[in-house]
């Protein structure tokens, strides 16, 4: 399973964590503001309502009206002198909880609330008569479920913010460093990485650029000192050969022979060399006609026996380095060539992960053990090493090398009746 990414991680724990503020928020604000509030609010509507009773009470008969009309308007307050039979309120707000048990230490009796006409009542007994006075249902009603709902939203806006803003501005440059770790392969063409923001990530962008500066002056020193050396040795060895033309006539030819021979193993040996340095190519990639350019390829190769199955669209184009394929099947194909003893088949097909060109043989095969350390430098096989095959144990390290500078997957496998597989996958640049 892929890890989660470090902007994942982050909203989840910034997520996580506005929800534990959120909650701890709302059994703050409950606990010290909401719940103080409804208390303080029902003790003021008691004793507006015993306050109301007691005035109408004192009241002349003629002046009642007058002052019910009065409550009406100012407190939205009815105040019923005839006892009706109401049903008891069916509630679950608090709030009229409250307001009972207010009433009640007011009045010192139980007070019971009832419900009817869409008002509640309250039965307040004061001086002889049995009052009903009515009030609005919602009149004192708090809303902690919106007080919920918008500290919920708030903290999800907060968060959503801070993923966007200031999230990315840490995870934006871990990122480019991590794609510019997967795009540098030793070459010197990688943009260097910007040194801003916050120290930490400043200190890694230049520790980073620092290395990729001090490894490409490393191999473009070590390619300038193989071809140097390279083209000092190719001196002597042509001295050598001009001293094999003017040997005397009655010279032993197999000695002359066997000599000319070493002379080609060590001039064949300094190429391959060099090339194994050069291994990190810097030709542009371009856009590639496949089939075009390995029909091309097999007929400029030198070996006979290739046989071409495509298992791919005719009209197959493809971003690539065209040079480093062509050193790249070429090494394949005269690896096959010269360990197989036969023919070779190379097949291209289109997968969903990119493109695959396998290079099979039937030959001897390679050994599980030995499949992954064939691709090092000068490492061969212990049957090859009793037989001459004209290899210098460097091809498959440059097909590694270069595949792994372009991105590419190389492995090998053994086949099923014999031989061996290597498999080519160039993955979509896309």
């Amino acid at each position: 399973m892929r890890p989660a990414s470090l902007l994942l991680r982050t909203s989840l724990t910034l997520g996580v964590s506005a929800l534990a503020i959120a909650l701890v928020s709302i059994a703050a604000l409950d606990r010290f503001v909401t719940t103080p509030l409804a208390e303080q609010s029902a003790d003021d509507e008691a004793a507006l309502l015993v306050l109301s009773a007691q005035t109408w009470v004192e009241l002349s008969p003629q002046a009642r009206p007058y002052f019910e009309l009065e409550l009406f308007e100012s407190h939205g307050l009815v105040v019923s002198p005839e006892v009706r039979a109401l049903q008891p309120l069916r509630s679950d707000v608090p709030w009229m909880d409250l307001l009972a048990l207010q009433l009640e230490a007011r009045l010192g009796q139980p007070v019971i609330l009832l419900e009817g006409d869409d008002l509640v009542w309250a039965e307040i007994p004061m001086g002889g008569f049995l009052l009903q006075i009515g009030f609005s249902a919602d009149r004192r009603d708090t809303e902690p479920l919106s007080v919920a709902l918008v500290i919920f939203g708030a903290g999800a806006a907060i968060v959503l913010a801070a993923s966007l803003l200031i999230v990315q501005r840490i995870t934006r440059p871990l990122d480019a460093v991590a794609s510019a770790a997967r795009q540098f392969r030793g070459g010197a063409k990688l943009e260097p990485l910007p040194e801003t923001g916050p120290s930490e990530l400043v200190t890694l962008a230049r520790s980073f650029n620092t290395m990729v500066r001090e490894i490409s002056e490393l191999i473009s020193n070590r390619t300038t000192l193989l071809a140097g050396i390279s083209h000092d040795l190719r001196t002597p060895l042509a001295r050598m050969r001009l001293a094999l033309e003017l040997l005397p006539e009655n010279t032993d030819p197999k000695l002359i022979e066997r000599f000319q021979r070493n002379l080609a193993e060590m001039d064949a040996l300094l190429s391959v060399s060099l090339q194994f340095a050069r291994g990190l190519s810097g030709e542009d990639v371009e856009e590639v006609e496949l089939r075009a350019f390995i029909t091309r390829l097999l007929s400029d190769y030198q070996e006979d026996g290739v046989e071409l199955h495509w298992h791919a669209s005719k009209d197959l184009r493809w971003r690539l380095d065209p040079s480093a394929l062509s050193r790249v099947l070429t090494n394949l194909l005269t690896n096959a060539a010269q360990y197989a003893g036969g023919k070779v088949e190379l097949r291209v097909r289109r997968k969903s992960s990119g493109v695959l060109l396998e290079v099979l043989d039937r030959g001897p095969g390679i050994p599980d053990a030995d499949q992954t350390r064939i691709f090092q430098p000068f490492y061969r096989l212990e049957r090859s090493r009793n037989q001459r095959t004209g290899g210098s144990g460097l091809g498959l390290a440059i097909v590694k090398q270069l595949c792994d500078a372009q991105g590419w997957q190389i492995s090998v496998r053994s086949r099923e009746g014999g031989g061996a597989a290597f498999r080519l996958l160039l993955p979509d640049m896309a």
